[in-house]
């Protein structure tokens, strides 16, 4: 549920922000629709066979995978043969994201269940468990984002940001580790943001929990080095989700108009030239929750198509 932000290229977009940039009109993108349409990478299929089974056996956990990357990550696990518990607010989404992976063969539950408070997590925690009597791989992804200058936030709307982003995979791997301690170990990736290493302006509560996660994954790595857990931070760049469409105020708007727009802000802000795919975020996802770098933990892995990288 990543909502990257990234600071203005050169040229006539540098006083341009995400918001303004992404807020075209659809006569003012109708004329590069079929450059987009031709230029698009391809999506990837979360369930489309995957060549590896690395998560044959074992139970994964996803906070927020109703959509976006949680999403596309909860397909893959199943994919690699992972038995997948999975929360999220939306009710109507977790259910079709089950019977997505149902469907292909894989084994899925969805539990509705908000981060922000603590009673919900143990349930939803405590649902998995019962279900399948373990956990091996948890990925902490829920997160949301609200823009706007550090003085209009209202104590609440700061409080919702931090307590999900922040507090929420707080509370979750609060939860989580106990069953990892009692079958000898586990892996945990935290979803952070590139705004955790350079972000703009309005961005001042999204970017303070986004960092505060990368603090909090440091010292609890260091907590259960010795325990046979590794817990690694995913810091992901602009990504092609729902949540940052809606922060485009574009979520109304036809499929071209809105591809149309993030290519050409992804070309102006992005050295790649576009922004990820959810399924790409995944995958990297995937790869740091397996068995693959048994001597990673407390890092900050990017992947962000150069974006903290260039000079500004």
């Amino acid at each position: 549920m990543s909502a990257e932000n990234q600071a203005p290229g050169a040229g006539t977009f540098r006083s341009l922000d995400r918001r303004s940039m992404l807020g075209f009109t659809a006569a003012a993108v109708t004329g590069s629709l079929a450059a987009c349409a031709s230029g698009s990478p391809g999506r990837v299929a979360g369930h489309s066979g995957a060549a590896r089974q690395r998560f044959q056996g074992k139970v994964v956990l996803i906070t927020g995978a109703t959509s976006g990357i949680g999403r596309a990550a909860a397909l893959q696990f199943a994919a690699e043969g992972g038995r997948v518990g999975f929360c999220g607010r939306r009710e109507n989404l977790g259910r079709q994201v089950e019977a997505e992976i149902r469907s292909h063969g894989g084994d899925a539950t969805y539990i509705r269940a908000d981060v922000r408070d603590e009673s919900q997590v143990i349930a939803f925690v405590n649902a998995v468990i019962g279900k399948y009597g373990r956990l091996d791989v948890a990925f902490n992804n829920a997160g949301v984002t609200l823009e706007k200058p550090l003085h209009e936030y209202t104590s609440a709307e700061w409080d919702d940001i931090v307590n999900t982003n922040l507090r929420g995979v707080f509370l979750a791997m609060k939860y989580e580790i106990p069953h990892m301690l009692a079958h000898g170990g586990g892996n945990i990736v935290v979803t952070s943001s590139s705004n955790a290493i350079a972000t703009t302006a309005t961005r001042s509560s999204y970017t303070a929990s986004k960092r505060g996660l990368v603090g909090l994954v440091q010292s609890a790595a260091l907590d259960y080095v010795s325990k046979g857990i590794r817990i690694n931070t995913l810091i992901p760049g602009t990504t092609d989700t729902d949540l940052v469409r809606r922060v485009g105020h574009m979520e109304h708007v036809p499929d071209a108009v809105w591809e149309a727009a993030a290519r050409t802000y992804a070309e102006a802000t992005i050295p790649m030239g576009r922004m990820a795919r959810p399924e790409e975020v995944a995958a990297f996802a995937l790869a740091l929750a397996s068995d693959d770098f048994p001597y990673m933990t407390g890092a900050q892995m990017v992947l962000d198509g150069g974006k903290t990288a260039h000079a500004r």
